[in-house]
């Protein structure tokens, strides 16, 4: 369990916390679903707003391992900017008229994107509750990499809207030490009001099953991404350095496997089509638990082709830690917080050059020593200094600097 070995706390027991969430449903948000059952087994009363599901989480209220949650019906924005602007306000009004309806809370935790949270957050403050700022991406450099507009008026009203989430919390996470950093530098926040909790994989959850050799559908090698798949995620990036592992390298020895969705899921399935992939690459979509494992413990090599962008460089990639969590060695593009997180457990290509990434994936294919090696260095990793144990425990302090 999350929670496990984290008993009931006198500052935080019989309190509660109320957990807004609108980029994704809970409990298949793993880094959320994780901090509500550590906030539970502390002894607080867990409450959480978020999204309905379209194949799972559709249920409008449900009690859940004791964990209060309250589901919003939300069309997810397409067309750009304004699209998100429908999905954002939607979105917040749905959680304004949850949470008055849950009644006496002695802490908001509001997770972000988008920076609009803090509205809701500013209603509960007057009835006494504290703002903790769960700060799961920068948006200001999210909307650069997303949308390729530069510093325009919308990229200042972003601006804006953290320095307005920073000044209202106070406490904030960060998933890592650059967001901290930023939370110290561009927040202005006090460093004993910041916390680390970097999300984590429940390594109990990751473990390997028996190899299928079909899944490799007749090759000797898997190769398999796992993730979203949206405009700054690289899964182009990942098409075509396969499409120079086979023309440039000349290697045809291996089938890949793209596990996840997102918004550019049929531009990449027809990317694939494109660059003539379609007979080596399949796409899964989201898939169970069961099946993921499946997955990863067939893969031979894991591909993070994240690009570098403002985003990117500084960001925890969750696919890094899953894959080291299931000991999969992989390939990734240099970036600051990719290395941070996967040490040796990663070969790093210079930054989005897919020829190079295409070149690396080549070397660990011919090395199973190497890939071993590297496999048992990010397991170790996962189950040490990365482990979710130590987030629990800055989670714990975060909640107590709140409430003390």
């Amino acid at each position: 369990m999350p929670g496990e070995g984290f008993s009931e706390n006198d500052i935080l027991r019989n309190r509660v916390a109320l957990i807004l969430v609108e980029n994704l449903s809970v409990p298949f948000d793993r880094r959320v679903w994780q901090e509500c059952q550590t906030l539970r087994d502390a002894g607080m009363t867990v409450h959480v707003i978020c999204p309905r599901g379209t194949k799972r989480d559709s249920e409008a209220e449900v009690v859940l391992d004791g964990v209060h949650i309250h589901r919003y019906p939300l069309q997810a924005a397409t067309g750009g900017p304004a699209g998100y602007a429908r999905e954002y306000g939607s979105a917040l009004w749905h959680t304004f008229r949850l949470a008055r309806k849950i009644g006496r809370v002695d802490v908001v935790h509001a997770c972000n994107p988008p920076d609009l949270l803090f509205l809701v957050a500013r209603m509960l403050r007057r009835r006494g509750a504290k703002f903790i700022f769960d700060q799961h991406d920068l948006v200001p450099e999210l909307y650069l990499s997303r949308f390729d507009r530069g510093q325009d008026f919308l990229y200042r009203g972003v601006c804006a809207l953290e320095r307005a989430t920073y000044r209202a919390a106070d406490v904030v996470i960060a998933t890592n030490e650059s967001y901290r950093q930023v939370a110290r530098i561009r927040g202005g926040k006090r460093p004993e009001d910041l916390f680390v909790v970097r999300s984590a994989p429940v390594v109990e959850r990751f473990h390997e099953v028996p190899v299928e050799p079909e899944l490799k559908r007749g090759k000797p090698n898997l190769l398999c991404y796992l993730g979203v798949m949206g405009p700054q995620d690289g899964v182009d990036y990942a098409l075509r350095a396969l499409a120079s592992l086979r023309d440039e390298v000349g290697r045809d020895d291996w089938h890949a496997v793209f596990v996840g969705a997102g918004d550019t899921f049929d531009e990449m399935v027809a990317l694939s089509r494109e660059l003539g992939l379609s007979g080596q690459v399949e796409f899964t979509g989201r898939v169970s638990d069961e099946d993921l494992l499946r997955y990863l413990s067939a893969a031979d090599v894991c591909l993070s082709p994240d690009p570098l962008n403002p985003l990117n460089d500084v960001s925890t990639m969750n696919k890094v830690m899953e894959y080291m969590a299931m000991g999969k060695p992989m390939v990734s593009f240099e970036l600051r917080e990719a290395r941070v997180s996967a040490g040796e457990a990663a070969l790093y290509a210079p930054a989005n050059d897919v020829a190079e990434f295409a070149k690396l994936v080549a070397v660990l294919l011919d090395d199973p020593e190497q890939r071993e090696r590297m496999g048992k260095l990010g397991r170790e990793r996962v189950r040490g200094p990365l482990a979710w144990g130590n987030s629990q425990a800055a989670l714990i302090k975060a909640y107590e600097r709140a409430l003390g």
